[in-house]
């Protein structure tokens, strides 16, 4: 993804699920689209896979060292 939506959301009471679902609803009110990819910093999963499935059941979540703690960067993957 070279060009996406960064979406900051540091309550550490919220959900990672809630965050990316607020995330996802602006993206597509914002841009007409839906996103089918999402970033955040590894220390954001907690413990267990690589891997999470957070919303919809479809778009999986990666983990990436690059993105700041509380923030989310979402868009649409590179399918080429």
């Amino acid at each position: 993804m070279n060009v996406g939506m960064l979406w900051y959301d540091s309550d550490p009471r919220t959900a990672l699920t809630l965050k990316v679902n607020h995330a996802v609803e602006y993206y597509r009110q914002k841009y007409g689209c839906s996103p089918d990819l999402c970033l955040v910093r590894p220390s954001m999963l907690g413990e267990g896979p690589g891997l999470v499935d957070v919303w919809e059941g479809k778009n999986i979540v990666h983990p990436n060292r690059s993105i700041l703690p509380g923030y989310i960067w979402i868009g649409v993957d590179e399918k080429n």
